[in-house]
């Protein structure tokens, strides 16, 4: 390479990093917590907010219920599924 084309990709790279200044996009907001739709997957869901903080699953006798629990800060996603499906989702995000 030449100094002409190693300096042009060198402050390319430079603006690139400086432009997320090391901190990851947050997927916990409001947006992404209106897209989750009634009877989505689990799939569905990690596909918009990635995978949970925490999860807990109780074996009733008739179904299945999960809890995935999505935390930064004091703000919070709750989701809940039966058999794996959506059954009810929570936030305290605020209205969009």
């Amino acid at each position: 390479m030449n100094f002409r084309t190693c300096t042009v990709f060198i402050l390319g790279v430079l603006l690139l990093v400086g432009c997320n200044n090391g901190n990851p996009v947050s997927k916990l907001n409001r947006a992404n917590y209106d897209q989750i739709r009634e009877k989505a997957s689990k799939e569905e869901v990690q596909a918009i907010l990635g995978p949970p903080t925490s999860t807990s699953t109780e074996d009733k006798l008739i179904y299945k219920r999960t809890t995935w629990r999505y935390t930064e800060g004091n703000k919070y996603i709750n989701i809940t599924f039966k058999n794996d499906e959506l059954d009810s989702k929570d936030t305290n995000l605020g209205t969009g």
